[in-house]
């Protein structure tokens, strides 16, 4: 496991979600979608909510069970590390069940072209935060 807690995973994904929502251009295009998505990770437990349904600004919320999202994705937190480095591919995770798409399948893979500057940025966010241990794996 990548991360020991959810306070060290909420710091290093939630963190980076806070870190990328400043980034103007990446935050119109992925508030264009005026989705609501929950990320519900395992090992360790930790959920965390993107509110973009206003179209132009994107809202985190943790463990936020009073929404109801149109797509929830579960997955074990050391999955979406390796998504978020770019070393697994949406699809393949998709389809070999690594995350577990409730809802909109068409809607999840449409973020494919948005999410591609996420790779580096993920990995900027992890230097800048001291994590460079995170950044090689496997």
């Amino acid at each position: 496991m990548f991360f020991k807690d959810a306070g060290e995973l909420k710091q290093v994904l939630g963190g980076f979600f806070e870190k990328a929502t400043l980034d103007k251009e990446f935050a119109k295009n992925f508030a264009r979608s005026k989705i609501l998505i929950r990320f519900n990770y395992s090992e360790p437990e930790l959920s965390i909510t993107l509110d973009m349904t206003d179209g132009e600004n994107i809202f985190i919320t943790y463990n936020d069970r009073e929404k109801k999202p149109e797509v929830d994705m579960d997955m074990k937190a050391d999955t979406a590390h390796k998504f978020w480095l770019g070393k697994l591919n949406l699809t393949m995770a998709i389809t070999r069940k690594l995350m577990v798409v409730k809802g909109s399948v068409p809607r999840v893979l449409s973020f494919i072209p948005v999410l591609q500057p996420t790779y580096q940025m993920y990995r900027d966010y992890l230097k800048e935060i001291g994590r460079e241990d995170l950044i090689e794996v496997d």
